[in-house]
């Protein structure tokens, strides 16, 4: 029987793994190398290191992490002691996407300024970034691209400048990896040298990872700058975040922009898989998704359609409502617990591609934002 240690917190472990093993379940910040030793599989998330320190000496032949990122593990090291590992690329892509419409619909609203009249920088096209690209385009939102390594591996992908559409755009979002060193280093890609391009009420949304900005020279220039509008979901030193930082944040996230339930179950499955080839396990177990909550929503007559596609989007998510959870936990006696509390309890949450709105066709322009935003029309 194999030995599996995971996460507590990955949801359809017990549905998919544990005919194959015995599994132990470990607060994912606790993982120590004692409780791995003895371990044929691991399987984490972001808030483990992987690492020689972790794993030296273990029985450890498979490693897999329930995330889109791989900053957190040794994939050097792992492939040096010839140790599997897998990620699951692009499975909380579409909960990242509806968390970053929520942003840019309440930034609208605190700025009084049209979201359909402002110009958006994509910073990083990849899982996440061309999904948003394809989302904000088909609202007719003028998007423009900065992503040099997929420029240097895509012949016709046109990459413009980072500082350029920081002096530009109206919209800066952030959805590149976190990598410290190469040609394409983004560690403190924002910093105290290029956040003043940002031109006069400009947005900042990052919900990429922490270490892409710098937080304290973020913490100044705020200070400085109140007329740039913010929202953050990813913190340098998480769960310690700079409380001052979030302060002056205008919106403020416990770093779980992709924690929609169909995201979650999406990388557990995409890791499954993976196991199941390295281990050869014939006969793999099938997961099943719980049923939308909402099956349909009927619609009325509508007199302002980007207000009720505002109105509809609000159904499934709404950023708001994390801000204000965020912010009263760091008054907590122990902020730190209290931010993986949120994040190990958070409210069940699904993604707009499973709703169904009906009654839409008495305005073809709503339609068309619910169909761009992929809401089953």
């Amino acid at each position: 029987m194999l030995q599996i240690v995971a996460d507590e917190n990955i949801p359809g472990l017990d549905e998919l793994f544990a005919a194959h093993g015995r599994i132990t379940k470990v607060p994912g910040r606790g993982m120590q190398a004692a409780l791995v030793q003895n371990a044929d599989a691991l399987i984490v998330r972001s808030v483990t290191q992987v690492s020689a320190e972790l794993l030296a000496g273990s029985a450890v032949s498979f490693v897999g992490t329930c995330t889109i990122g791989t900053d957190h593990l040794d994939t050097a090291y792992l492939q040096q002691q010839g140790i599997r590992w897998t990620s699951a690329p692009g499975c909380n892509a579409r909960g990242v996407v509806d968390y970053v419409l929520s942003a840019l619909l309440s930034l609208s609203e605190r700025s009084g300024r049209s979201l359909l009249e402002l110009s958006v920088a994509v910073i990083g096209v990849g899982q996440v970034g061309q999904r948003l690209v394809n989302l904000l385009q088909g609202l007719g939102i003028n998007v423009r691209l900065c992503d040099p390594p997929r420029a240097a591996l895509e012949k016709g992908f046109q990459s413009e400048p980072l500082t350029k559409l920081l002096a530009e755009c109206d919209v800066i979002t952030l959805h590149t990896p976190l990598t410290e060193q190469g040609d394409f280093s983004t560690q403190h890609l924002l910093n105290q040298d290029n956040l003043p391009l940002l031109k006069p009420g400009a947005w900042l949304i990052n919900a990429s990872r922490g270490g892409v900005v710098d937080n304290q020279a973020l913490a100044k220039f705020l200070l400085q700058r109140p007329d740039v509008l913010t929202a953050f979901d990813v913190w340098e030193h998480e769960p310690a975040v700079n409380a001052e930082l979030v302060k002056r944040c205008h919106l403020a996230t416990p770093h779980i922009a992709g924690y929609s339930l169909d995201g979650k179950l999406r990388g557990t499955e995409m890791v499954y898989q993976a196991f199941c080839q390295h281990f050869k396990i014939l006969q793999p177990q099938q997961l099943t998704y719980p049923p939308q909550p909402i099956a349909g929503l009927n619609l009325g007559v509508v007199d302002n359609p980007w207000q009720m596609f505002k109105q509809v989007c609000r159904v499934v998510y709404d950023i708001r409502n994390d801000d204000a959870a965020f912010r009263l936990s760091l008054q907590a006696a122990q902020p730190e617990l209290a931010f993986d509390q949120l994040r190990k309890h958070y409210t069940e949450r699904r993604e707009l591609t499973g709703l169904q709105v009906n009654n839409t066709r008495n305005t073809q322009e709503l339609a068309a934002y619910l169909a761009a935003a992929g809401v089953q029309v």
